[in-house]
């Protein structure tokens, strides 16, 4: 890469860390091109983006002082500008199935996030499973009180039956 390459490739990376709500860095050392391919599919089924960077061109990158302690080995970056959960979650599942990549470390809006809590963002429900939580725990007390409602309806079509049947005779 030409020095100017270099520049360039740094200004994108900065712009793209500055709009991002989100991004984690990732080891995907042990990953074959097919892999790193799936993985880069699911990041951006997540709404994300998958990049592999030289760690120098990073580092100058990145203004977060933490962040560059973690930048050895082979590094990629995931970005993501919109649904943050869902990236890691993909991520997350791809390395549970696969064993690799790892999380290195993170950072969200100012936050620095450590690999164990990117872990534990991982392990979270989705989205769709914590709605689906949230409607039957709506949901519930109105069927209960439907039921309620309803068990006393029948009494009252018994109890008038049974007067009207005992006026008959």
């Amino acid at each position: 890469m030409k020095r100017q390459e270099k520049i360039f490739a740094v200004q994108d990376l900065q712009a793209a860390l500055k709009e991002a709500r989100l991004f984690v860095l990732i080891d995907y050392q042990g990953l074959t091109v097919p892999q790193i391919s799936e993985l880069r599919r699911l990041v951006r089924k997540a709404g994300g983006e998958l990049k592999v960077v030289k760690n120098t061109l990073l580092e100058r990158a990145i203004e977060n002082q933490e962040i560059k302690e973690v930048l050895t080995g082979p590094t990629a970056i995931a970005i993501a500008n919109e649904d943050e959960l869902s990236l890691i979650k993909a991520i997350f599942n791809f390395s549970q199935e696969t064993g690799l990549p790892s999380f290195k470390s993170g950072l969200l809006e100012d936050r620095v996030l450590a690999k164990e809590e990117l872990e534990q963002l991982g392990r979270l429900p989705g989205r769709e499973e914590l709605l689906r939580k949230m409607l039957g725990l709506v949901q519930s007390p109105l069927f209960q009180l439907k039921a309620i409602l309803s068990g006393n309806n029948k009494k009252l079509i018994l109890i008038l039956k049974s007067v009207k049947g005992g006026q008959q005779n």
